[in-house]
């Protein structure tokens, strides 16, 4: 049987000591055998540094003070990291049980893939489930012309993938996600999907891409404009969004993405 990867899970923080010992549970408690945690915190004034301790030695590398924010946040932690295998968990967001141990086997046993992502479940400011987001596989034309529909705490990668792609962008803020995932396609990376359940992602008001809604649709249309002829929007632009939406909702319907057993759907289809 192949060796599994070594996996190095980065975990920015600010102020977060609510939900941050659960997530650092998450991780750890999956118990997987070769396992690389980085915290990154950014000089929270609460709990978090106390928190952090408690789990220090089992930690790789941890620090607390001031970073510039998130994505400078996780771009230090990466600059730490020596796994095979790349990814991070936002501190109030879990992994599911035993998504460290399917990541692992995957890689192990598809060693060309150089990003595979799962779906997720998104859960209120208490824990309590709002809906799955089930997923369809990644297509560049859909995702250029609708959004970032890949759940984030749900994705793992190569490092080679990451290097190849130039890594983490900080002049982005919010949609430094969206913007490493497109440039992983730039960069002829083979982006796979498994359907399964592998993150729970926190939907709540305080959340920074809900709060700051007018920043993230700003660096959102700014990465795309990377793709249009002299960064201005094409006459097509609206029809070709139109015609990937569409897309997108019969490919979802066909997979049985929509499942209407929940209370309220809370964005986009």
């Amino acid at each position: 049987m192949t060796a599994m990867p070594k996996i190095s899970v980065v975990v920015p923080s600010f102020n977060q000591a609510k939900y941050l010992e659960m997530t650092l549970r998450s991780i750890l408690d999956q118990n997987y055998p070769d396992l690389e945690l980085i915290v990154i915190d950014g000089g929270s004034k609460d709990e978090s540094p106390e928190i952090i301790r408690k789990y220090e030695q089992y930690m790789k590398f941890w620090c607390s003070e001031p970073d510039g924010g998130q994505t400078q946040g996780i771009i230090k932690g990466f600059a730490q990291a020596t796994g095979e295998v790349l990814c991070f968990l936002n501190s109030d967001d879990l992994f599911e049980p035993g998504v460290l141990r399917e990541v692992g086997e995957y890689f192990s046993q598809h060693p060309d893939a150089d990003a595979v992502y799962g779906d997720a479940l998104w859960i209120d400011a208490e824990g309590k489930a709002l809906r799955r987001q089930k997923e369809i596989p990644f297509n560049r034309f859909i995702f250029l012309y609708t959004y970032d529909y890949i759940p984030g705490m749900s994705m793992f990668w190569s490092r080679s993938i990451y290097n190849r792609a130039g890594g983490l962008n900080p002049a982005f803020q919010l949609a430094f996600d969206e913007d490493l995932w497109i440039r992983f396609s730039d960069a002829h990376g083979k982006i796979s999907h498994v359907a399964r359940q592998w993150s729970r992602m926190r939907f709540y008001p305080e959340q920074k891409n809900r709060s700051l809604r007018a920043q993230s649709n700003q660096e959102d249309m700014l990465i795309r404009s990377r793709y249009w002829k002299n960064q201005k929007k094409p006459k097509t632009y609206e029809l070709r969004r139109k015609i990937a939406l569409s897309l997108r909702i019969l490919w979802r319907l066909l997979s049985g993405c929509y499942s209407w057993s929940y209370r309220r759907y809370l964005e986009k289809p």
